[in-house]
């Protein structure tokens, strides 16, 4: 196991690290170490222990945030799951009972003729009704 120096709050720290975790290292290592440069910058030069301490607990009450906002957040995810399958039921429900109607074709094919006809008498009509007018 490879031997890493990091810096944290501006001091330098020799860890072991397993080969190929460096990464999640150096992502932790960045994250402890914005929150002891927070609290420097805060309260100044404090004891490495007190520093240490205190940017662990800044983290770890974070890191209880997120898990709550994580905690809702997969709540309200399940209630949408579930009232999306509700509505989905309701959905096939009104589905399956709506009918629709199909016309068929020769009826739909005598209707065309019977509106061909009548706009035919309608035609007529008025040719007869301007010849006895005239």
């Amino acid at each position: 196991m490879p031997e890493i120096t990091i810096k944290i709050g501006q001091r330098p720290y020799t860890v072991n690290c397993p080969a190929g975790e460096e990464p999640q290292l150096q992502m932790a290592r960045a994250a402890l170490d914005a929150e002891a440069s927070t609290l420097l910058a805060h309260m100044g030069r404090v004891p490495e222990a007190q520093m240490l301490l205190m940017s662990g607990l800044m983290l770890a009450d974070r890191t209880l945030a997120l898990e709550e906002q994580l905690k809702a957040a997969e709540a309200a995810l399940a209630q949408a799951k579930t009232e999306d399958h509700d509505i989905s039921k309701e959905i096939n429900t009104v589905v399956t009972e709506i009918e629709v109607p199909v016309v068929p074709p020769a009826l739909l094919d005598s209707l065309a003729e019977l509106a061909a006809r009548a706009e035919a008498a309608a035609d007529d009509l008025e040719d007869r009704i301007a010849h006895s007018a005239g």
